[in-house]
C-alpha cells in the first residue's frame, strides 16, 4: 500500500488513523498514495492561522512580504525536478507541468517583485489622493487598505495542484493573510510535495500556511465575518459553498471561479492564406491539448464566419492527427491522459450531449490511439472536434471538461458577440484579426461578459502568452457562469484581500495614521537642510522654505534659446497678449520648476543620492516676467529598501509666487542614503 498523504496544522504534520483512499496514476493506474483528513481538527487549524500565522504576517511590512516571496519562489526552483517528476502522475507532459510548475513559481516572483515596486514599506496603503472636506482646510478624507485579521481558505481544482495553490497564496500572503490550502485529492499528493518542500525551507512564518488533504470536513463552519475562501471548480459544488450558512449569512467573503465556455472567434477579415487564420488554428489546438483540456480557460467553442466553418474544421483536424496520446513519461507524447477514469466518463458523457446538436469531425469519442499505454487503465482520450448544427444550443451550455471543441458558425459580428455572450459568462475571450475595426467591435462586445480577452494577430504573436494562460499581472476571473469572483492582476488581486476603509481627520492626525504627510499637517523646520539628513534621520514633515527669486524675461529668453522651446507665449507679446489664459509673456512651466530645484537643492555631495522622478507635476498660475518665486519643499513618504543601502524620498513640492499664489505643485523623488558619513 502507499504512503497516505499527511495534513499540514497547527505547526505540524497530521496523519490520520484510517488507511484512506487510493489515488491511481492517470496513466498507468497504479495507486500513487492515499488521502483521508479522519480526526484533522479544523478549528485548531483555523485559531493557528488566526492567533500565529496572521499576527506574525501582519508584523511585516509589504517589502518585507515580497522579499519571502522571491526568497520562496527561488526555493521551489532548487526542487522543480521532483515537482516535475512526480506531476507526471497526474497525466501531465512536461510542457503541462511547466504550465504548472513554473507557472506557479513565476506567479511568485512577479508577486515578489510588485509588492517592492508598487507597494509601501509599510503595512497600510493609500487609495486615491486626499479628499478635501472643508472650506479651511483642516477636515479631510483619505481611503486606505488594511489587513484584516481573518484567515483565507482556498480549495482547488485537480487541474493545477501547484499553480493553483500558489497563484492564491501570493496575493492573499503579500495582503496579510494566513492561507489554508485544500487541493482537491485527485492530484492533492502533488500539492503536499510542494507544502512539504515550503515548511521545510523556513522561510515562511509559522501558521501563514497550511495544508488540509483529504475531505475539508467542517472547515467553513469555522470561519467568521473577516475570511474569505476562494474556490475553483464546478459551478455545482461552487453553489453548495454560497448557500453555505456562513458565507449566506454571517459574512464570509467567496470568491469563485467555475464552469467557462470560453470562446475564440476568428475575424471576418481572416482568409485562409492570413498569417491570423494559422495563429487562430494553431491556438485551439493548443488549447485543446495543453493539460488534454483541463484547464478552465481552454477554448470550448470556435467561433467563425459560416462560409469559414469547413476549412477550420479541416485545419484543425490536420493539426490534431499529429498530436501523439499516451503516457506523459514519453517524451515523444504530446497529450497525456485526463486526471482519471472518472473524469473521463463525464467528458464522454458532455460529449454525447454535445452530439445532439453537433456532429464529430475529428476523433473518437470512445477510444484512443495511443503511442504508449494502456487505454483500460489509462484516463486516455483521443482530441475531439465537433461542427454545431445551426441553432444547437448544447454547445453554449455543456463544458466537456477534456480535449473537445466545436466549431459553431456566424453570420456577421452582431451575431459572433451574441453566440459568445450564450456562455452566459466566461473567464477569456479570443478575437484573431488584424482589422482594428473588428477589433474593436469584438472586445466591445465581448467585455461585458468575459474577464480577459485577447485580441491575435501578426504583430503580437511571438510575444503573445496565448489565450489560456492567465497571468499574474491580469485579473484572472469572469462573470456569470464563470463564478463572478477575481484573482491575480498583480496589486489589484493583493487588495482584493484588504479592507477599504474612509477615514476623516485633521491633517495631522490623517498623517499619523497613513505615515505620509498630509496637506495641511504641521511642518517642521530646523537649522539642518534636510538633503543633509540620511534615511535614519528625516522625519515626515522635515521642511525647508526658501528664499525669493525674481524670474526675469531675460531668464524667459535665455530658456527658450537654450531649449529651443519657442512657444508663443514664451517669445511673441502680441500673440501671447491675446491669449485668454496669459495676457502678456509667461515663463515657461518647465523653467520654474528647474528655477525651483535650484531654490531648494543642497549642492555638496551628501546623502542625497539622486533624483528619479517627479509625479503629478501641474502649473497652476502662470509666472510673467518680473514675478518672484519660492519653493516649499516638505518630506512626504519615507520607503527604505529592504536590500539596498539606501531608500525613497518622497517630497512635496509647492512653488508660489509674490502673492503667495500656487504656481507649481508636485512630488519630488530621491534616492537617500540609510546612514552617512559627513566626512
Amino acid at each position: 500500500m502507499s504512503a497516505l498523504l499527511e495534513s499540514y496544522a497547527a505547526g505540524r504534520w497530521f496523519r490520520a488513523a484510517d488507511d484512506g483512499e487510493p489515488l491511481l496514476d492517470a496513466a498507468t493506474g497504479e495507486e500513487v498514495a492515499r488521502i483521508s483528513s479522519r480526526g484533522l481538527d479544523v478549528a485548531t487549524m483555523v485559531r493557528h492561522a488566526r492567533d500565529t500565522g496572521g499576527p506574525a504576517l501582519r508584523a511585516l511590512t509589504f517589502h518585507e512580504r515580497a522579499a519571502l516571496l522571491k526568497a520562496l519562489a527561488k526555493h521551489l526552483l532548487e526542487h522543480k525536478e521532483e515537482l516535475y517528476a512526480l506531476s507526471a502522475c497526474t497525466g501531465a507532459t512536461a510542457r503541462d507541468t511547466a504550465v504548472d510548475v513554473d507557472g506557479g513559481i513565476g506567479t511568485l516572483f512577479s508577486y515578489g517583485s510588485k509588492g517592492v515596486r508598487e507597494l509601501p514599506n509599510d503595512t497600510v496603503v493609500l487609495d486615491g489622493g486626499l479628499e478635501p472636506l472643508g472650506k479651511g482646510g483642516t477636515f479631510v478624507g483619505q481611503h486606505l487598505y488594511t489587513s484584516r485579521p481573518g484567515v483565507a481558505v482556498q480549495i482547488n481544482a485537480f487541474n493545477f495542484p501547484v499553480w493553483g495553490m500558489l497563484e492564491k497564496l501570493a496575493p492573499a500572503f503579500l495582503a496579510g493573510l494566513p492561507t489554508i490550502v485544500k487541493p482537491a485529492s485527485q492530484t492533492a499528493y502533488l500539492t503536499e510535495l510542494a507544502v512539504r518542500r515550503i515548511v521545510e525551507s523556513g522561510l515562511l512564518p509559522e501558521g501563514t500556511l497550511q495544508l488540509l488533504a483529504g475531505s475539508a470536513g467542517g472547515l467553513l463552519d469555522e470561519l467568521t465575518i473577516q475570511d474569505s475562501v476562494a474556490f475553483t471548480g464546478s459551478a455545482h459544488t461552487a453553489g453548495i459553498l454560497h448557500r453555505h450558512p456562513n458565507v449566506l449569512d454571517h459574512g464570509v467573503a467567496l470568491n469563485v471561479e467555475a464552469d467557462s465556455l470560453n470562446c475564440s472567434i476568428l475575424g471576418p477579415d481572416v482568409r485562409p492564406d492570413d498569417p491570423e487564420f494559422d495563429l487562430f488554428v494553431k491556438g485551439v489546438v493548443t488549447e485543446m491539448t495543453v493539460k488534454a483540456g483541463q484547464k478552465c480557460t481552454a477554448i470550448r467553442r470556435v467561433l467563425v464566419p459560416a462560409g469559414m466553418a469547413g476549412p477550420v474544421a479541416d485545419a484543425l483536424a490536420g493539426r490534431l492527427a499529429k498530436v501523439s496520446v499516451g503516457d506523459p513519461r514519453n517524451p515523444d507524447v504530446r497529450m497525456g491522459p485526463l486526471a482519471s477514469l472518472g473524469q473521463r466518463e463525464e467528458v464522454r458523457k458532455a460529449v454525447e450531449s454535445l452530439m445532439t446538436g453537433a456532429e464529430v469531425v475529428f476523433g473518437d469519442p470512445k477510444g484512443a490511439a495511443l503511442l504508449d499505454g494502456d487505454p483500460e487503465r489509462g484516463a486516455f482520450m483521443t482530441p475531439l472536434v465537433l461542427r454545431a448544427r445551426p441553432g444547437a444550443v448544447e454547445p453554449h451550455d455543456v463544458e466537456p471538461f477534456g480535449p473537445v471543441s466545436t466549431v459553431i458558425g456566424y453570420d456577421g459580428l452582431d451575431e459572433a458577440v451574441a453566440l459568445a455572450a450564450k456562455g452566459k459568462g466566461s473567464l477569456v475571450a479570443s478575437v484573431a484579426t488584424h482589422d482594428p475595426g473588428v477589433a474593436r467591435s469584438v472586445v466591445l462586445g465581448l467585455a461585458p461578459w468575459h474577464g480577459r480577452v485577447l485580441v491575435l494577430d501578426r504583430d503580437d504573436a511571438k510575444e503573445s502568452t496565448g489565450h489560456g494562460s492567465p497571468l499574474p499581472v491580469l485579473v484572472h476571473g469572469g462573470p456569470g457562469r464563470a463564478g463572478g469572483g477575481e484573482e491575480l492582476g498583480g496589486v489589484r488581486g493583493v487588495l482584493h484581500h484588504m479592507q477599504r476603509t474612509a477615514v476623516q481627520a485633521s491633517p495631522d492626525q490623517l498623517t499619523a495614521v497613513t505615515g505620509r504627510w498630509t496637506t495641511g499637517a504641521a511642518r517642521a523646520e530646523s537649522g539642518v537642510h534636510p538633503f543633509r539628513k540620511s534615511l535614519a534621520e528625516l522625519r515626515i514633515g522635515d521642511t525647508i522654505a526658501s528664499a525669493p527669486r525674481t524670474v526675469s524675461l531675460a531668464d524667459i529668453d535665455h530658456f527658450a534659446e537654450f531649449t529651443g522651446d519657442t512657444f508663443y507665449a514664451h517669445t511673441d507679446p502680441a500673440a501671447a497678449a491675446r491669449n485668454p489664459l496669459f495676457g502678456g509673456i509667461v515663463a515657461h512651466g518647465y523653467l520654474v520648476v528647474s528655477l525651483a530645484a535650484g531654490l531648494f537643492v543642497d549642492p555638496a555631495p551628501g546623502p542625497v543620492l539622486a533624483n528619479f522622478g517627479v509625479d503629478s507635476l501641474r502649473f497652476l498660475t502662470p509666472v510673467k516676467a518680473d514675478d518672484t518665486i519660492a519653493v516649499t519643499l516638505t518630506v512626504k513618504q519615507i520607503t527604505p529598501r529592504v536590500n539596498a543601502d539606501y531608500g525613497e524620498v518622497r517630497w512635496d513640492a509647492v512653488v508660489t509666487n509674490q502673492e503667495g499664489l500656487p504656481v507649481a505643485t508636485y512630488d519630488v523623488l530621491t534616492l537617500v542614503a540609510k546612514t552617512w558619513d559627513a566626512r
